[in-house]
């Protein structure tokens, strides 16, 4: 194992430290315990975004810190939950008058840390669950995992809430988001976690993990290396099966890099992506590219689609400035 590190029991710290201080005209960190909250003030009654999980995803959660988007991101240690005492002091820290949503991916200790931090806190609160990873079957024991889709709930709820919807409003335009976002991964290879030094799995130079999750868990089939459009039409064909578009339906068309894979194969799978889409009626009238919901340095991608009406376009247009999404503003 390679990586620029001090010391791996500092390295979230040493991180949150750099990342603040780079981006100081946006956030602010806490360390004790761990958060990072806007800096700009909000109006008042407006609700506030706090999401969260844990590190080896960036830029989720703290890339998307700031107007526009989240109110405050609570980071765990690498792939693990943030604590409850972290989702209480960002609430306070950021509460002004509207309440708090929590937007959580569906992992068993982000589900039960971010609950037990909202029977504690003193303020109404909501919390919308993402799960738009369709690898998994919807009838799974755990349900679905929340991945890159994430990002697109981050910010349409995040202008809505910008624009003065109140909490029950956020909350239902975030369920409403996640029930028409779909997502799906790959992986070349497994991320190295730094305290195990070592790859989550290993693949053979032929193989590759169709399904995988971003905590280097394993996907649903290890199939042999094909060609990339050809990888496309499987994740897409997932995609489609799920959401079942109508003709000339718009859809946001995201191709998240999972931390290793340079932005010209990236633009190379959304070619791919869209065009699949395009041949079969639909309007991708929204399209996001990049490195967005990483697994350290995994070397896949995610495709994520979400069917689009004129509210949401609109709300996902709305100015927004974080550190690693940012238009409008």
């Amino acid at each position: 194992m390679k990586k620029f590190i001090n010391n791996i029991d500092d390295l979230l710290a040493d991180s949150l430290q750099g990342f603040a201080k780079a981006h100081a005209d946006i956030v602010q960190l806490n360390l004790a315990p761990h958060y990072i909250k806007r800096i700009q003030p909000t109006a008042a009654s407006k609700v506030a975004l706090i999401s969260g999980g844990g590190s080896g995803h960036e830029p989720l959660h703290t890339g998307f810190v700031g107007k526009g988007m989240l109110d405050a991101a609570c980071p765990g240690q690498i792939f693990t939950s943030p604590t409850p005492d972290q989702m209480m002091v960002a609430a306070e820290a950021v509460e002004n008058g509207g309440g708090v949503l929590f937007i959580v991916k569906n992992y068993a200790g982000d589900v039960m840390n971010f609950e037990m931090a909202a029977e504690m806190i003193d303020y109404p609160s909501e919390t919308v669950l993402i799960d738009d990873d369709v690898a998994l079957p919807k009838n799974h024991s755990t349900g679905r995992r929340g991945v890159a889709g994430t990002l697109i709930i981050e910010k349409i709820v995040g202008a809505g809430a910008e624009q003065g919807m109140d909490l029950l409003a956020c909350k239902a335009l975030g369920e409403k988001v996640n029930s028409v976002t779909a997502s799906m991964g790959v992986a070349l290879s497994c991320c190295t976690v730094p305290a195990l030094g070592k790859p989550t799995f290993e693949l053979a130079d032929t193989q590759i993990e169709i399904g995988v999750g971003i905590h280097g868990e394993r996907g649903r089939d290890t199939v042999d290396l094909v060609s990339a459009s050809e990888i496309v039409e499987q994740l897409m064909h997932a995609l489609w099966d799920d959401l079942k578009p109508s003709p000339k339906q718009k859809v946001l068309l995201h191709v998240n890099g999972l931390g290793a894979t340079p932005l010209m194969e990236l633009h190379l799978i959304y070619l791919a992506a869209a065009t699949f889409l395009e041949s079969r009626q639909l309007l991708v009238t929204r399209s996001l590219v990049g490195n967005y919901t990483t697994s350290l340095d995994m070397t896949g991608c995610s495709i994520t689609m979400t069917l689009l009406d004129d509210e949401m376009i609109e709300l996902w247009d709305a100015p927004v400035n974080t550190a690693h999404l940012r238009w409008g503003c």
